[in-house]
Protein backbone atom coordinates (compact mmCIF):
# COMPACT_ATOMS: atom_id res chain seq x y z
CA UNK A 1 0.00 0.00 0.00
CA UNK A 2 1.54 3.23 -1.02
CA UNK A 3 2.37 5.61 2.29
CA UNK A 4 0.16 8.14 1.44
CA UNK A 5 -2.75 6.20 1.27
CA UNK A 6 -2.65 5.41 5.00
CA UNK A 7 -4.47 8.13 6.39
CA UNK A 8 -7.03 8.35 3.66
CA UNK A 9 -8.35 4.45 4.82
CA UNK A 10 -8.01 5.53 8.43
CA UNK A 11 -10.10 8.25 7.93
CA UNK A 12 -12.61 5.99 5.56
CA UNK A 13 -12.80 3.34 8.41
CA UNK A 14 -13.94 6.06 10.88
CA UNK A 15 -16.33 6.99 8.87
CA UNK A 16 -17.41 3.89 8.15
CA UNK A 17 -17.50 2.74 11.95
CA UNK A 18 -20.13 5.88 12.78
CA UNK A 19 -22.24 4.87 10.08
CA UNK A 20 -22.31 1.38 11.05
CA UNK A 21 -22.51 2.01 14.95
CA UNK A 22 -25.44 3.99 14.14
CA UNK A 23 -27.21 1.71 11.40
CA UNK A 24 -26.16 -1.60 13.46
CA UNK A 25 -26.85 -0.45 17.38
CA UNK A 26 -30.65 -0.27 16.04
CA UNK A 27 -34.01 1.02 17.99
CA UNK A 28 -33.30 -1.28 21.18
CA UNK A 29 -29.79 -0.50 21.46
CA UNK A 30 -30.27 3.21 21.57
CA UNK A 31 -32.07 3.40 24.86
CA UNK A 32 -31.42 1.81 28.48
CA UNK A 33 -33.67 -1.09 29.64
CA UNK A 34 -36.87 0.37 31.23
CA UNK A 35 -36.23 -1.88 34.47
CA UNK A 36 -33.25 -3.03 35.86
CA UNK A 37 -31.58 -6.56 37.22
CA UNK A 38 -33.20 -6.56 40.20
CA UNK A 39 -36.82 -5.18 39.25
CA UNK A 40 -39.41 -7.78 41.03
CA UNK A 41 -40.26 -8.86 37.49
CA UNK A 42 -36.62 -9.44 36.66
CA UNK A 43 -34.70 -10.52 40.05
CA UNK A 44 -31.45 -10.97 37.96
CA UNK A 45 -28.84 -12.42 40.68
CA UNK A 46 -31.96 -14.39 42.76
CA UNK A 47 -34.20 -15.94 40.38
CA UNK A 48 -33.73 -19.89 39.75
CA UNK A 49 -32.70 -20.56 36.66
CA UNK A 50 -33.45 -23.33 34.63
CA UNK A 51 -30.32 -22.95 31.73
CA UNK A 52 -28.43 -26.25 30.47
CA UNK A 53 -25.63 -25.33 32.77
CA UNK A 54 -27.63 -25.29 36.03
CA UNK A 55 -29.22 -28.78 34.91
CA UNK A 56 -25.59 -29.87 34.79
CA UNK A 57 -24.49 -28.74 38.19
CA UNK A 58 -27.69 -30.43 39.39
CA UNK A 59 -26.41 -33.40 37.67
CA UNK A 60 -22.99 -33.39 38.84
CA UNK A 61 -23.83 -32.56 42.46
CA UNK A 62 -25.21 -36.45 42.58
CA UNK A 63 -22.31 -37.88 40.07
CA UNK A 64 -19.07 -35.68 39.84
CA UNK A 65 -17.15 -38.62 38.50
CA UNK A 66 -19.53 -37.09 34.86
CA UNK A 67 -16.60 -35.02 34.15
CA UNK A 68 -13.92 -36.81 32.72
CA UNK A 69 -9.72 -34.88 33.30
CA UNK A 70 -7.86 -34.75 30.40
CA UNK A 71 -4.12 -34.22 30.94
CA UNK A 72 -3.59 -31.56 28.12
CA UNK A 73 -7.13 -29.89 27.85
CA UNK A 74 -8.39 -30.52 31.33
CA UNK A 75 -12.32 -30.90 31.10
CA UNK A 76 -13.03 -29.32 27.97
CA UNK A 77 -13.94 -32.03 25.80
CA UNK A 78 -15.86 -33.68 29.13
CA UNK A 79 -18.20 -30.22 29.18
CA UNK A 80 -18.65 -30.18 25.16
CA UNK A 81 -19.95 -33.34 25.44
CA UNK A 82 -22.21 -33.51 28.61
CA UNK A 83 -23.47 -29.96 26.86
CA UNK A 84 -24.08 -31.80 23.55
CA UNK A 85 -22.08 -29.00 22.18
CA UNK A 86 -20.02 -30.51 18.72
CA UNK A 87 -16.29 -29.54 18.72
CA UNK A 88 -16.80 -28.87 15.07
CA UNK A 89 -18.33 -25.25 16.33
CA UNK A 90 -14.59 -24.26 17.33
CA UNK A 91 -13.90 -20.67 16.59
CA UNK A 92 -10.71 -19.62 17.81
CA UNK A 93 -9.97 -15.65 18.57
CA UNK A 94 -6.18 -14.18 19.27
CA UNK A 95 -7.02 -10.87 20.21
CA UNK A 96 -6.74 -10.01 23.94
CA UNK A 97 -10.35 -9.80 24.96
CA UNK A 98 -12.10 -11.50 27.78
CA UNK A 99 -11.31 -12.02 31.94
CA UNK A 100 -8.16 -14.40 30.72
CA UNK A 101 -6.75 -12.24 28.23
CA UNK A 102 -2.98 -12.24 29.72
CA UNK A 103 -2.92 -15.68 28.20
CA UNK A 104 -4.43 -14.93 24.58
CA UNK A 105 -2.18 -14.21 21.77
CA UNK A 106 -1.87 -15.21 17.44
CA UNK A 107 0.00 -17.70 19.22
CA UNK A 108 -2.36 -19.06 21.36
CA UNK A 109 -5.75 -17.94 20.65
CA UNK A 110 -9.25 -18.13 22.47
CA UNK A 111 -11.35 -21.34 21.54
CA UNK A 112 -15.42 -21.11 21.54
CA UNK A 113 -17.42 -23.80 21.29
CA UNK A 114 -20.83 -23.23 21.29
CA UNK A 115 -24.51 -24.80 20.63
CA UNK A 116 -28.22 -23.13 20.26
CA UNK A 117 -27.71 -22.06 24.29
CA UNK A 118 -24.32 -22.62 25.39
CA UNK A 119 -20.59 -20.65 24.53
CA UNK A 120 -17.94 -22.72 26.21
CA UNK A 121 -14.14 -20.48 25.78
CA UNK A 122 -11.46 -22.49 26.56
CA UNK A 123 -7.95 -21.07 26.17
CA UNK A 124 -4.69 -23.68 26.26
CA UNK A 125 -3.04 -23.24 30.02
CA UNK A 126 -5.31 -21.11 31.87
CA UNK A 127 -6.78 -22.04 35.07
CA UNK A 128 -10.49 -21.94 34.09
CA UNK A 129 -13.32 -22.84 31.51
CA UNK A 130 -15.51 -19.98 30.41
CA UNK A 131 -18.69 -21.32 30.32
CA UNK A 132 -21.99 -18.55 28.99
CA UNK A 133 -25.36 -19.47 28.83
CA UNK A 134 -28.60 -17.97 27.60
CA UNK A 135 -31.09 -18.87 30.55
CA UNK A 136 -34.50 -19.28 28.88
CA UNK A 137 -35.92 -16.22 31.21
CA UNK A 138 -32.69 -14.69 32.70
CA UNK A 139 -30.79 -14.02 29.68
CA UNK A 140 -27.03 -14.77 29.50
CA UNK A 141 -25.73 -16.90 32.49
CA UNK A 142 -21.88 -16.87 33.28
CA UNK A 143 -20.01 -19.40 34.81
CA UNK A 144 -16.43 -20.58 35.35
CA UNK A 145 -15.09 -24.46 35.87
CA UNK A 146 -11.50 -24.84 37.36
CA UNK A 147 -9.09 -26.50 35.37
CA UNK A 148 -7.52 -28.26 38.02
CA UNK A 149 -8.05 -32.29 38.68
CA UNK A 150 -10.20 -33.17 41.96
CA UNK A 151 -13.11 -33.72 43.72
CA UNK A 152 -14.86 -30.67 43.00
CA UNK A 153 -16.28 -30.21 39.58
CA UNK A 154 -19.12 -27.74 39.95
CA UNK A 155 -19.69 -24.95 37.75
CA UNK A 156 -19.58 -21.94 39.85
CA UNK A 157 -21.54 -18.85 38.87
CA UNK A 158 -19.44 -15.24 37.82
CA UNK A 159 -21.04 -11.86 38.70
CA UNK A 160 -17.93 -10.19 37.61
CA UNK A 161 -18.39 -10.90 33.66
CA UNK A 162 -21.43 -8.24 33.50
CA UNK A 163 -18.23 -5.62 33.69
CA UNK A 164 -18.46 -6.73 29.43
CA UNK A 165 -21.36 -8.68 29.01
CA UNK A 166 -24.30 -5.78 30.29
CA UNK A 167 -23.72 -2.59 28.22
CA UNK A 168 -25.43 -1.01 24.76
CA UNK A 169 -23.36 -3.64 22.89
CA UNK A 170 -25.51 -6.25 24.52
CA UNK A 171 -28.66 -4.05 24.38
CA UNK A 172 -28.61 -3.17 27.98
CA UNK A 173 -29.19 -7.08 28.97
CA UNK A 174 -26.29 -9.74 29.96
CA UNK A 175 -25.69 -10.74 27.09
CA UNK A 176 -23.27 -12.05 24.28
CA UNK A 177 -20.62 -10.05 22.45
CA UNK A 178 -18.94 -10.47 19.28
CA UNK A 179 -16.43 -7.76 18.71
CA UNK A 180 -14.20 -7.13 15.75
CA UNK A 181 -11.19 -5.60 16.46
CA UNK A 182 -7.82 -4.36 14.49
CA UNK A 183 -5.53 -6.23 16.46
CA UNK A 184 -1.29 -6.59 16.52
CA UNK A 185 0.77 -9.21 16.41
CA UNK A 186 1.36 -9.60 19.85
CA UNK A 187 -2.71 -9.76 20.50
CA UNK A 188 -3.13 -6.30 21.29
CA UNK A 189 -5.99 -3.97 20.30
CA UNK A 190 -5.83 -0.55 19.06
CA UNK A 191 -9.83 0.62 18.77
CA UNK A 192 -8.89 3.65 17.20
CA UNK A 193 -8.27 1.62 14.24
CA UNK A 194 -11.65 0.19 14.44
CA UNK A 195 -13.88 -1.77 16.46
CA UNK A 196 -17.16 -3.29 15.22
CA UNK A 197 -20.18 -5.31 17.40
CA UNK A 198 -20.90 -7.93 14.81
CA UNK A 199 -23.95 -9.64 13.66
CA UNK A 200 -25.24 -10.63 10.47
CA UNK A 201 -26.35 -7.20 8.54
CA UNK A 202 -22.52 -6.04 9.27
CA UNK A 203 -20.26 -5.87 6.12
CA UNK A 204 -17.66 -8.29 5.34
CA UNK A 205 -15.15 -5.64 5.50
CA UNK A 206 -15.91 -5.05 9.26
CA UNK A 207 -15.91 -8.48 10.47
CA UNK A 208 -13.40 -10.96 12.29
CA UNK A 209 -10.40 -8.54 13.50
CA UNK A 210 -8.92 -10.54 16.01
CA UNK A 211 -10.26 -14.01 14.70
CA UNK A 212 -8.56 -16.72 12.80
CA UNK A 213 -10.96 -17.93 9.95
CA UNK A 214 -11.30 -20.93 7.68
CA UNK A 215 -12.30 -21.35 4.29
CA UNK A 216 -13.27 -17.71 4.05
CA UNK A 217 -12.22 -17.79 0.18
CA UNK A 218 -12.46 -14.58 -1.40
CA UNK A 219 -13.69 -11.77 1.12
CA UNK A 220 -12.75 -9.28 2.41
CA UNK A 221 -12.43 -9.06 5.70
CA UNK A 222 -10.17 -8.13 9.15
CA UNK A 223 -9.01 -11.78 10.34
CA UNK A 224 -6.10 -13.71 9.84
CA UNK A 225 -3.42 -11.62 9.80
CA UNK A 226 -2.37 -9.17 12.94
CA UNK A 227 -1.23 -5.64 11.45
CA UNK A 228 1.59 -3.69 12.50
CA UNK A 229 0.88 -0.89 15.11
CA UNK A 230 3.02 2.11 14.64
CA UNK A 231 1.55 5.59 16.04
CA UNK A 232 0.99 6.05 12.16
CA UNK A 233 0.18 2.70 10.56
CA UNK A 234 0.93 2.19 6.67
CA UNK A 235 -0.99 -1.17 6.83
CA UNK A 236 -4.73 -1.66 5.61
CA UNK A 237 -6.69 -3.17 7.58
CA UNK A 238 -8.65 -5.33 5.15
CA UNK A 239 -7.44 -7.61 2.69
CA UNK A 240 -8.96 -10.33 0.46
CA UNK A 241 -8.32 -13.99 2.62
CA UNK A 242 -5.89 -15.68 0.49
CA UNK A 243 -7.95 -19.00 1.54
CA UNK A 244 -6.71 -20.10 4.77
CA UNK A 245 -7.84 -24.25 5.13
CA UNK A 246 -6.61 -24.84 8.75
CA UNK A 247 -4.42 -22.80 11.63
CA UNK A 248 -2.14 -25.62 11.22
CA UNK A 249 1.01 -23.76 10.50
CA UNK A 250 0.07 -21.00 12.22
CA UNK A 251 -0.46 -22.31 15.75
CA UNK A 252 0.47 -25.41 18.01
CA UNK A 253 -2.90 -26.91 17.41
CA UNK A 254 -2.13 -29.76 20.33
CA UNK A 255 -4.98 -29.23 22.86
CA UNK A 256 -7.31 -27.64 20.74
CA UNK A 257 -9.76 -30.86 18.82
CA UNK A 258 -9.95 -29.25 15.47
CA UNK A 259 -7.05 -27.60 13.58
CA UNK A 260 -10.63 -24.73 12.16
CA UNK A 261 -12.38 -21.33 12.70
CA UNK A 262 -15.06 -21.98 10.38
CA UNK A 263 -16.52 -19.00 8.54
CA UNK A 264 -19.90 -20.76 8.04
CA UNK A 265 -19.87 -21.46 12.06
CA UNK A 266 -18.83 -17.86 12.55
CA UNK A 267 -21.30 -16.50 10.49
CA UNK A 268 -24.10 -18.51 12.65
CA UNK A 269 -22.71 -17.50 15.83
CA UNK A 270 -22.29 -13.68 15.05
CA UNK A 271 -26.14 -13.91 14.07
CA UNK A 272 -27.24 -16.31 17.08
CA UNK A 273 -25.63 -13.94 19.47
CA UNK A 274 -27.83 -10.70 18.59
CA UNK A 275 -30.73 -13.28 18.61
CA UNK A 276 -29.85 -14.13 22.02
CA UNK A 277 -29.98 -10.45 23.40
CA UNK A 278 -32.72 -9.97 21.47
CA UNK A 279 -34.70 -12.51 23.10
CA UNK A 280 -33.64 -11.65 26.36
CA UNK A 281 -34.34 -7.45 25.89
CA UNK A 282 -37.88 -7.86 24.48
CA UNK A 283 -38.45 -10.91 27.29
CA UNK A 284 -37.63 -8.29 29.83
CA UNK A 285 -39.16 -5.45 28.60
CA UNK A 286 -42.58 -7.03 28.28
CA UNK A 287 -42.37 -8.51 31.99
CA UNK A 288 -41.78 -5.29 32.89
CA UNK A 289 -44.29 -3.81 31.28
CA UNK A 290 -47.19 -6.03 32.20
CA UNK A 291 -45.88 -5.79 36.38
CA UNK A 292 -46.59 -2.28 35.63
CA UNK A 293 -49.67 -2.25 33.53
CA UNK A 294 -48.33 -0.96 30.55
CA UNK A 295 -47.90 -3.79 28.01
CA UNK A 296 -49.44 -1.55 24.83
CA UNK A 297 -48.18 -2.96 21.76
CA UNK A 298 -50.10 -0.83 19.75
CA UNK A 299 -47.81 2.26 19.83
CA UNK A 300 -43.61 2.63 20.51
CA UNK A 301 -41.92 1.39 22.67
CA UNK A 302 -42.92 -2.47 22.65
CA UNK A 303 -44.45 -2.36 19.24
CA UNK A 304 -40.96 -1.00 17.35
CA UNK A 305 -39.36 -3.61 19.88
CA UNK A 306 -41.62 -5.92 18.24
CA UNK A 307 -40.60 -4.80 14.96
CA UNK A 308 -37.31 -4.67 15.62
CA UNK A 309 -37.39 -8.15 17.00
CA UNK A 310 -39.01 -9.90 13.87
CA UNK A 311 -37.03 -8.12 11.15
CA UNK A 312 -33.97 -9.45 12.68
CA UNK A 313 -35.46 -12.94 12.80
CA UNK A 314 -36.45 -12.65 9.35
CA UNK A 315 -32.36 -11.50 8.18
CA UNK A 316 -34.27 -8.57 6.80
CA UNK A 317 -30.79 -6.18 6.67
CA UNK A 318 -28.26 -9.19 6.12
CA UNK A 319 -25.57 -8.31 4.38
CA UNK A 320 -25.00 -10.09 0.65
CA UNK A 321 -22.16 -12.68 0.54
CA UNK A 322 -20.03 -11.11 -2.41
CA UNK A 323 -18.71 -14.56 -3.10
CA UNK A 324 -20.02 -18.19 -2.57
CA UNK A 325 -19.16 -20.35 0.83
CA UNK A 326 -18.23 -23.88 1.86
CA UNK A 327 -17.57 -24.50 5.03
CA UNK A 328 -14.59 -27.77 5.77
CA UNK A 329 -15.01 -27.96 9.44
CA UNK A 330 -17.90 -30.48 9.08
CA UNK A 331 -19.92 -27.64 11.24
CA UNK A 332 -22.15 -26.91 7.88
CA UNK A 333 -23.25 -30.76 7.87
CA UNK A 334 -23.30 -31.01 11.70
CA UNK A 335 -25.74 -27.56 12.57
CA UNK A 336 -27.98 -29.04 9.17
CA UNK A 337 -28.48 -32.44 10.40
CA UNK A 338 -30.24 -31.12 13.83
CA UNK A 339 -32.78 -28.88 11.55
CA UNK A 340 -36.64 -29.80 12.18
CA UNK A 341 -37.62 -30.95 8.53
CA UNK A 342 -41.16 -29.83 7.11
CA UNK A 343 -43.29 -32.38 5.05
CA UNK A 344 -40.87 -31.76 1.99
CA UNK A 345 -37.95 -32.01 3.80
CA UNK A 346 -37.51 -28.37 4.32
CA UNK A 347 -35.38 -26.85 7.26
CA UNK A 348 -34.74 -23.22 8.94
CA UNK A 349 -30.86 -25.05 9.25
CA UNK A 350 -30.30 -25.32 5.66
CA UNK A 351 -27.64 -23.01 4.40
CA UNK A 352 -27.63 -20.92 1.14
CA UNK A 353 -24.27 -19.51 1.13
CA UNK A 354 -24.55 -18.28 -1.99
CA UNK A 355 -25.86 -14.74 -1.81
CA UNK A 356 -26.93 -15.04 2.04
CA UNK A 357 -26.46 -17.71 5.14
CA UNK A 358 -29.63 -19.59 5.22
CA UNK A 359 -31.91 -20.58 2.23
CA UNK A 360 -35.05 -20.19 4.20
CA UNK A 361 -34.59 -16.52 6.07
CA UNK A 362 -36.12 -17.09 9.50
CA UNK A 363 -33.93 -18.21 12.37
CA UNK A 364 -33.79 -21.42 13.80
CA UNK A 365 -33.94 -19.46 17.51
CA UNK A 366 -37.32 -19.35 17.08
CA UNK A 367 -37.66 -23.14 18.38
CA UNK A 368 -35.31 -22.44 21.62
CA UNK A 369 -36.15 -22.36 25.02
CA UNK A 370 -36.17 -18.68 25.41
CA UNK A 371 -38.74 -18.01 22.46
CA UNK A 372 -41.12 -20.57 24.24
CA UNK A 373 -40.27 -18.42 27.80
CA UNK A 374 -41.45 -15.22 26.22
CA UNK A 375 -44.29 -13.47 27.97
CA UNK A 376 -47.73 -14.75 26.03
CA UNK A 377 -48.67 -11.26 25.01
CA UNK A 378 -45.28 -10.75 23.30
CA UNK A 379 -45.03 -14.00 21.78
CA UNK A 380 -48.43 -13.20 20.13
CA UNK A 381 -46.94 -9.81 18.96
CA UNK A 382 -44.42 -11.68 17.49
CA UNK A 383 -46.62 -14.13 15.47
CA UNK A 384 -48.76 -11.02 14.45
CA UNK A 385 -46.03 -9.04 13.03
CA UNK A 386 -44.52 -12.43 11.94
CA UNK A 387 -47.53 -12.98 9.49
CA UNK A 388 -48.41 -9.80 8.65
CA UNK A 389 -44.72 -9.49 6.82
CA UNK A 390 -45.19 -13.36 5.68
CA UNK A 391 -48.50 -13.57 4.22
CA UNK A 392 -47.47 -10.34 2.30
CA UNK A 393 -49.76 -7.53 3.65
CA UNK A 394 -46.94 -5.94 4.72
CA UNK A 395 -45.39 -4.61 1.24
CA UNK A 396 -42.76 -2.10 2.06
CA UNK A 397 -39.59 -1.98 0.15
CA UNK A 398 -37.14 -3.01 3.12
CA UNK A 399 -38.58 -6.34 2.44
CA UNK A 400 -37.75 -6.85 -1.06
CA UNK A 401 -35.69 -9.57 -0.30
CA UNK A 402 -38.58 -11.63 1.44
CA UNK A 403 -40.25 -12.70 -2.69
CA UNK A 404 -43.30 -14.57 -2.56
CA UNK A 405 -42.03 -17.85 -2.62
CA UNK A 406 -39.91 -17.48 -0.07
CA UNK A 407 -42.42 -16.11 2.11
CA UNK A 408 -44.60 -19.29 1.90
CA UNK A 409 -41.94 -21.77 2.06
CA UNK A 410 -41.05 -20.43 5.64
CA UNK A 411 -44.85 -20.35 5.98
CA UNK A 412 -44.57 -24.25 5.51
CA UNK A 413 -42.12 -24.92 7.79
CA UNK A 414 -43.23 -23.06 10.84
CA UNK A 415 -46.63 -25.06 10.25
CA UNK A 416 -45.05 -28.25 10.26
CA UNK A 417 -42.28 -27.58 12.80
CA UNK A 418 -43.18 -24.86 15.65
CA UNK A 419 -45.87 -25.88 18.02
CA UNK A 420 -48.21 -22.79 18.85
CA UNK A 421 -48.76 -21.30 15.91
CA UNK A 422 -51.77 -19.09 16.43
CA UNK A 423 -54.65 -20.51 14.01
CA UNK A 424 -54.33 -17.49 11.01
CA UNK A 425 -51.14 -19.33 10.27
CA UNK A 426 -53.11 -22.37 9.22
Amino acid sequence: MRRGCAGLLLASLWSITLLAAIAVRGQLGERPFSGSLDHPAIGYAVQQTTDAVAALNKSLADKPAQLRFDPQSGYLGSILEALHIPIVSQLLLFSKTGVQRARTSPANPRALFFNDAVVVGYIRGAPFLEVAVLDPRQGAIFYTLNQEDGPSRQLTRAGSCLTCHESYSTLAVPGFLTRSQATGSDGQTARRLGEFIVDHRTPFEQRWGGWYVTAARGLRHMGNHPIALPETPETTLVERDPGLESVSGRVDTRGYPTPYSDVVALMVFEHQARMMNLLTRLGWEVRVAVFDNRADFSSAPLRDAVDEFVDYLLFVDEAVLPSPLSGTSGFATSFTAHGLRDQKGRSLRAFDLRTRLFRYPCSYMIYSDAFDQLPPVARDAIYRRLWQILSGDERGSRYARLPAGTRRAIIDILRDTRPGLPAYFR
